[in-house]
């Protein structure tokens, strides 16, 4: 089984490939059509959206910075001596 690590380097990697797929120069002067309506790089970006979806679901699963979790979890709330404006409730 992959540690945290190796995940959160995985989906990072994921990344990184679809931002480079993306530009698919490759179909630029393709006019051929999928299922007789839709222009093939139409539809390779439609992949790569749909691609884009699940690798956010991974990225939320596997490389969402808990630290993040935990800054907003803490409370100020136990600190008189802190002024309200610090806290940014102004």
């Amino acid at each position: 089984m992959l540690n945290a690590e190796t995940k959160r380097k995985l989906v990072w990697g994921i990344v990184l490939v679809l931002a480079i797929v993306h530009y698919d120069f490759w179909y630029w002067n393709d006019t051929s059509l999928v299922f007789g309506f839709m222009p093939v790089g139409l539809f390779f970006q439609a992949l790569i959206s749909i691609a884009a979806g699940l690798t956010w679901a991974l990225v939320t699963r596997f490389a969402w910075p808990t630290w993040i979790e935990e800054w907003a979890a803490q409370t100020d709330d136990d600190d008189p001596q802190q002024e309200v404006g610090e806290r940014g409730d102004e």
